[in-house]
């Protein structure tokens, strides 16, 4: 167990064992049991003390007692681990600077091509499961590889500290069940806004990786989906500024604490969850008759909340009621 290591000899490990068995020994004792010449086995026993493994009582003939492994070897043990764990580090950083190196010289390090619907969620998950700081989304309808309510690995992502900033296309929050599923990742903190349109697919983890489908949605039944893995790059940061570009033009998605109840207008300024989900709606483009549908209400009921924050805004139209929402800061 010890030569491995390099903190005993073969003969040194072996005159310890015996030493064990023994008690306590001479260097006379140790030959007779070993089978070695005695200068050896005084020898051997003397490096086991210096070693701190062994006593010797004094005496003209000194006598060996063992002493306990763990004492005598632990702090060389600490002081080897601190050594190895200090060497991967180095090897870690220097294998960071090869590969950053080799992306310069070989385009194949910069975008790798991901074939196959399962090779693409593996991706998405290892992206996920990678994350420490942030995680991005263009969010199409008719998703290539998974869906949100496939996406088991954002909440945890989400529960140890990643930010998630998700933009929906339109079509995609009117398709059954989806807006729920968007409801849970939206309580869980993750942050939503909605485009009436995307212009392509993309997931960026911690600014540094990215996924984006190669494969038109008209050409999407052509085969299997193929998708880019995109490291750190110039075409990554242009989707960087892309995604940022469309951010900032997106609208805010509200959910109330009730899962999407209607709650009566407030008499002030301060607007409840659910009239700044149903605004935010509103503000996204959705027609009432498919925000009715998403809440669960009538189609009157939507257009009387309206009318009522149409009132509290002081206008008597809906532009003016978008208007308001975005000069007052309600969404």
């Amino acid at each position: 167990m010890f030569d491995d290591t390099g903190l005993l000899r073969p003969q040194e490990e072996r005159a310890y064992r015996l030493l064990l068995r023994l008690s306590a020994a001479r260097p006379a004792d140790l030959a007779r049991l070993a089978d070695v010449p005695p200068d050896e086995a005084a020898g051997v026993l003397e490096a086991l003390r210096s070693k701190g493994l062994a006593m010797a009582r004094p005496g003209p003939d000194p006598v060996f007692e063992p002493l306990p492994p763990d004492v005598a070897l632990g702090n060389t043990l600490l002081r080897r681990q601190e050594s190895l764990e200090s060497a991967r580090q180095a090897v870690a950083a220097l294998t960071e600077e090869y590969r950053t190196s080799a992306r310069r010289r070989n385009a194949d390090h910069l975008v790798e091509v991901v074939v196959g619907a399962a090779a693409l969620r593996d991706r998405l998950r290892d992206l996920q499961d990678s994350a420490r700081e942030e995680i991005l989304w263009f969010c199409r309808a008719n998703p290539l590889a998974m869906s949100g309510s496939e996406n088991a690995e954002e909440s945890g992502a989400l529960a140890r500290g990643v930010r998630y900033r998700a933009i929906y296309e339109r079509a995609l929050l009117e398709t059954p069940g989806e807006l729920e599923s968007i409801a849970e990742s939206v309580r869980a903190g993750e942050e939503a806004r909605t485009l009436p349109t995307l212009p392509v697919r993309i997931a960026i983890a911690d600014r540094s990786t990215a996924i984006c489908p190669l494969v038109p949605d008209d050409e999407r039944d052509v085969g299997e989906p193929t998708a880019a893995l995109i490291r750190r790059s110039e075409l990554l940061d242009a989707l960087l500024a892309l995604f940022e570009s469309h951010w900032d033009r997106a609208t805010p998605i509200r959910w109330d604490a009730d899962q999407g109840g209607l709650a009566d207008a407030a008499p002030d300024d301060a607007l409840d969850d659910g009239e700044r989900f149903l605004l935010s709606l509103f503000v996204a483009g959705f027609p009432d008759k498919s925000i009715a549908s998403q809440l669960g209400v009538s189609r009157r009921t939507v257009q009387r909340r309206l009318e009522r924050l149409m009132a509290l805004a002081g206008v008597d139209t809906r532009t003016g009621l978008a208007f308001q929402a975005a000069r007052r800061g309600w969404l």
